[in-house]
Parts: C-alpha cells; structure tokens; sequence
C-alpha cells in the first residue's frame, strides 16, 4: 500500500453491527455450569457507583509480599426480593416456558415496571409447586429453573423508584428437583450479595456503555486525519471501496451510532464485599451518584457503564486460577486510612 511503516486495521470488527442496545438493562445469554454441592444462584445487579483507588498488599506465593496501587469501581448491592420462579423445559424449538408461579407479596413498585401482574394466593402457590414437582420428576434432565428477581432502588443510594425485573439460572446441586426446592424456598424472600458472591472471586460483568451518540469514523474507528489540501474532507476515509465489485465492504469505517452496546467483561476480581456504605463513600458522596446507603462490592479495574446505571454480575464462564490474595490497605475515598497503613 506504499507504507514504510506498520498500519495495523483501524478499530475492531469484533462487536459489529455497533447499533444501539435494545435495552439500557443488559441481557445476559449464557448461564454457565457450576459444580458445587448445594443450588445456589447464578447471578446478581447492582448500580454503578463510580471509581476509587486503592493501596493493596499482594500475597503471592513463594514471593515478598508488596503494595501497589490499583484501580477498582465500586458498585452498590442493595438486596434483590424474588418475586417468582419460572420453569423451563426443551423442546425441538428450543427451550420454551413450561410453568412459572409469582409471589404472594409482590411490592408495590413493581406495578411501575409490569402493571398488569398481581401476585399468586397462597392456595395457588401451593396448587402450583406439586404440579411443577411432578413435572420435573418426570423430566428431570430437560428442566431448567430460573428465579425472577426484583431490584429495590429504594434502598440504594440513586432517586429511583421503578425497579428492574429480570431471570437468574439456579446452578449447582445434584439434580433439577433439588435446584427448584431452593428456588421456590426464595419465593418472596431477600437474597443479599453474600449469599451468591464472595471475595477474592472473578465475576463476569455485563452492562450497557455510555452512548455518545453519531459519530464519524475518526472518532467510531480511530481513522487518521487526512491532510488539509485533501479532497473534500479530511475527517473521513480516503477511498470506500474500487470501482469493481461496486458496493462498500462492511469492513470499511463509516460514521454512525457510538456508544449504547452491550459489554460483556470476563473475569473481574471481587476486593471487597461490605455492608456498610460509609467505609468508602466520600465526604461529598460520590459524583453523579451520591451516598452509598446499603451493601456494596468493590471490583478491580473499570467496568463498561457510567454511574448509576445497572450492572449485571454473573459467576464466570471462563474461569481462571486465582493464584494471588489482595488485601487492601488503604482507600482514596477515605484519606484518614493513610496515616493507618503508614503505622
């Protein structure tokens, strides 16, 4: 191409087409198998709340312990209310509803999220969970079953109201039936952050981006600025394709949606699990996003969403080792830890 020097494709063709998401929630599709003897739940959300940085002290072994300096993004937990449990069996489409039943005390907020749903009587609840134990005695291997969860807002630190209603997979356990005992003993019942997730994990999270709306291909792809005696324009791509085959490739940048997509990053190490908001919110709360008010979780690095938006988090598809702990000294949101960890 007359070059002297490397040039590399211009931006990714990994996450085409970059349209916008469907939904600000992000969709999780894969639901991975864990071994573990006890069912257990497979997923949780939380909000953003924005980044810090803190001093941890690496424990590896065969090797001196050190402290360095890492980034980590804390986002805010409050307690997900199961409002109901959904069954799944296979069939040739596909995996299809087979039965699903809703709790008795459903909350009132959840009216401004499905405002036809109202919650089963007791009488159902019970007519409901002998029908769907026998039909998984009879297929116990072609049953999957899933909690539908509630977020509470109202208990985190963002001025919302409208909760977000979503699927979790039940995992774990020796047999379908023992996954849908704990499931329909969650029904109408708080799961806190604890009871799914631990520290010194990796987790998977999900989320929507920032949207930045349309943009050109300087910005979208990273194509370089053409000279100014250039033709027509500088900010765009010299040439679109030949003159034969006489269409556009979809490999060539063009301008168009930035931001908005959804993300999936594997493998985010869990520091931190705390109950109390206080011990890294900073004076002034933090920005965009305010107090920290219930549980929350600190996860190493930076995660694909701006504040206040819903994460998703999930146990890994693609686990790896963990072959180092991390114990964190000192917090930046709390400068008064300083003169602790210099003692």
């Amino acid at each position: 191409m007359g070059r002297k020097y490397h040039a590399p494709k211009r931006g990714s063709l990994r996450y085409l087409p970059r349209k916008r998401a469907r939904s600000i929630v992000a969709r999780i599709r894969y639901w991975p198998k864990v071994e573990s003897e006890k069912p257990m739940l497979l997923g949780f959300a939380g909000y953003k709340a924005g980044m810090i940085h803190l001093m941890v002290n690496i424990k590896r072994e065969n090797r001196v312990q050190e402290n360095i300096f890492v980034p980590a993004t804390v986002v805010e937990t409050p307690p997900l209310l199961i409002v109901g449990v959904r069954l799944y069996k296979w069939t040739p489409d596909g995996w299809v509803t087979a039965s699903e039943i809703w709790a008795n005390n459903l909350p009132e907020d959840i009216k401004r999220r499905i405002k036809t749903k109202r919650g089963n009587s007791k009488n159902e609840i019970k007519e409901w969970y002998e029908k769907a134990k026998k039909l998984i005695e009879e297929n116990p291997e072609l049953i999957k079953v899933r909690v539908i969860a509630c977020t509470q807002p109202r208990k985190a630190g963002i001025k919302k109201k409208k909760p977000e209603v979503f699927e979790i997979e039940v995992g774990g356990g020796k047999s379908s039936l023992e996954r849908f005992e704990y499931a329909f003993s969650l029904l109408g019942k708080e799961v806190s952050i604890r009871e799914v997730f631990s520290e010194n994990q990796f987790i998977d999270v999900a989320s929507v981006t920032k949207g930045k709306g349309f943009q050109g291909p300087v910005k979208r792809w990273g194509v370089r600025i053409l000279q100014h005696k250039s033709r027509k324009t500088k900010r765009g791509v010299g040439a679109i394709g030949p003159w034969k085959p006489p269409n556009v490739m979809y490999t060539v940048p063009r301008p168009g949606q930035l931001g908005f997509h959804q993300r999936t990053e594997y493998n985010k190490l869990v520091l931190k699990i705390g109950s109390d908001g206080s011990e890294i919110t900073p004076k002034s709360g933090f920005k965009n996003y305010g107090i920290v008010r219930s549980e929350y979780m600190i996860l190493k690095g930076s995660i694909p969403c701006p504040t206040k938006r819903l994460v998703k988090l999930r146990w890994p598809a693609r686990p790896k080792p963990i072959r180092e702990k991390y114990e964190i000294v000192y917090v930046s949101s709390k400068p008064e830890m300083l003169e602790v960890a210099s003692k």
